[in-house]
């Protein structure tokens, strides 16, 4: 039987506004040892910033952190997911894309998690040494 996504998402995805700072958002990435935030508005997505849009989209443009926006350089209009959509379709979908990550969005547009590649990792080859990269991470 095919897996489903909200199977192996990782429900309540850590947020944060859409008018937060970099600053902040990048502490927020500190404090949960992540490497990216979704960026919502009214709990609504609306973008995810990664580690990398930090340094390549706001740091190599000067930008001050603390008076820079995250949707000033965030990725707007994510590639997502839905919870009930099958494992091996979200796999296909982040070969294409070569994403590491994907929002699940309910279909009433409702953020309810994110599915990331070392969680379809560990459901696709849990004996992998990737497998055990990806399960090290969520230890630590």
């Amino acid at each position: 039987m095919t897996r489903r996504v909200h199977e192996v998402m990782t429900g309540n995805p850590v947020t944060v506004e859409k008018l937060t700072s970099l600053a902040e958002a990048a502490r927020v990435m500190r404090d949960a040892d992540i490497g990216d935030v979704l960026v919502v508005d009214e709990g609504r997505l609306r973008g995810i910033l990664t580690d990398r849009d930090l340094v390549v989209r706001a740091m190599a443009d000067n930008r001050d952190p603390a008076e820079t926006t995250v949707q000033a350089v965030c990725t707007t209009d994510p590639v997502t997911v839905g919870p009930d959509d099958g494992v091996d379709e979200a796999i296909a979908l982040m070969r294409r894309k070569a994403l590491r990550r994907l929002p699940v969005v309910s279909g009433n547009g409702e953020l309810v998690g994110v599915v990331s590649l070392g969680d379809l990792v560990v459901e696709q080859d849990p004996g992998s040494a990737l497998a055990a990269i990806a399960a090290a991470g969520h230890d630590s």
